[in-house]
């Protein structure tokens, strides 16, 4: 059966910047003061399970189904817009990486810094929805303890450690910049090294820092939600129900309380290992949490150097289709927080 002309036109990569479908944002703002509460969709353009349930909430409060009882409540239903467009994680480069305002914006995802870090800057929280290529549960990533470091100085970890747990998933990781900035540290000798030249990688620790890192960089709590993976529509029930656990709990809207999660699997990540070549391999099909077994082979270097695991572990974003340069895949460990 031959496919419809359509269906074989690839859509155009770069088209007019003002041709751009607009920024937007949906906000709702009750005349009792209260929190103000941010929620975003599709920074990667191809994880859209927060986009419909932004949309359905949306819908539910002008019918006046749901009803803000305080505070503001602030959506976005498509952060950037190109890469939705494109139907892909990115459209010039990774939104949730490097993301800051500059006087000199070069690239699509500068212009929706621009737009986005000061609505940012205006909100209490953040609530990112997000979705995954290969796993199986939703989970969470949440912040680091309560510290004054010159990495990513924080206040409010029991609001956040509070909050995950009543998002209605089970899995929950921390970790995340820390660990990046370790990979960071390894990326730089490798550069020293001659295997990476400087220009074409990111060693800047500020490279790791999305929506949930500047969100708290400006004093506000942020969480990530990855709802499911990007094909399974369940995703979309997932990002509702998070949303809704989470204005109830800050008490934007009334409900019931939502529960804590029983037996709860919290890993704290501690390692990140780049890809060297385009011929480095894992030894498994690995997918995101499967256990890796002290001294079990996680993958081969092109040039047959084996990665051994030195203890029991899990490993959490393993990319196959990462380059030269780039994460490769993190090692998790179970954690030791979490209190409510």
């Amino acid at each position: 059966m031959s496919l419809p002309s359509h269906a074989l036109t690839a859509l155009p990569e770069n088209i007019p910047l003002a041709d751009e479908r607009p920024f937007q944002t949906i906000q709702f703002a009750s005349p009792l003061p209260g929190p103000r509460i941010l929620i975003t969709a599709a920074v990667h353009g191809n994880e859209t399970h927060g986009t419909f349930a932004i949309n359905r909430l949306k819908d539910q409060i002008e019918a006046g189904e749901i009803k803000l009882e305080r505070g503001v409540l602030t959506m976005v239903p498509v952060t950037n817009p190109k890469a939705y467009r494109l139907k892909r994680r990115m459209g010039d480069r990774n939104l949730n990486r490097r993301l800051a305002p500059t006087d000199h914006p070069k690239q699509f995802e500068d212009h929706i810094a621009n737009w986005l870090c000061p609505i940012l800057a205006q909100h209490d929280g953040l609530l990112d929805l997000h979705s995954f290529q290969t796993g199986d549960a939703p989970f969470a990533l949440f912040g680091p303890e309560n510290n004054q470091g010159s990495l990513e100085p924080f206040s409010q970890a029991s609001v956040e450690e509070a909050l995950v747990q009543r998002l209605g998933c089970s899995r929950y990781v921390y970790g995340w910049l820390y660990t990046y900035a370790k990979g960071i540290a390894r990326r730089q000798k490798e550069v020293e090294a001659g295997r990476f030249c400087s220009q074409n990688v990111d060693t800047d620790p500020s490279y790791g820092v999305g929506t949930t890192e500047y969100m708290r960089s400006k004093g506000g709590w942020a969480i990530t939600l990855e709802c499911g993976q990007h094909d399974d529509p369940k995703g979309r029930e997932v990002a509702y129900q998070a949303m809704i656990n989470t204005l109830i709990y800050v008490g934007l809207i009334k409900g019931n309380a939502p529960e804590v999660a029983k037996n709860p699997q919290v890993l704290g990540l501690y390692d990140v290992f780049d890809r060297h070549h385009a011929d480095d391999q894992f030894d498994k099909q690995w997918k995101s949490f499967d256990v890796i077994r002290e001294n079990e082979l996680i993958g081969t270097r092109a040039n047959g150097t084996k990665i051994f695991a030195e203890r029991d572990c899990f490993i959490v974003f393993p990319n196959v289709k990462s380059q030269a340069g780039q994460e490769w895949f993190y090692l998790a460990s179970v954690g030791r927080r979490m209190s409510d």
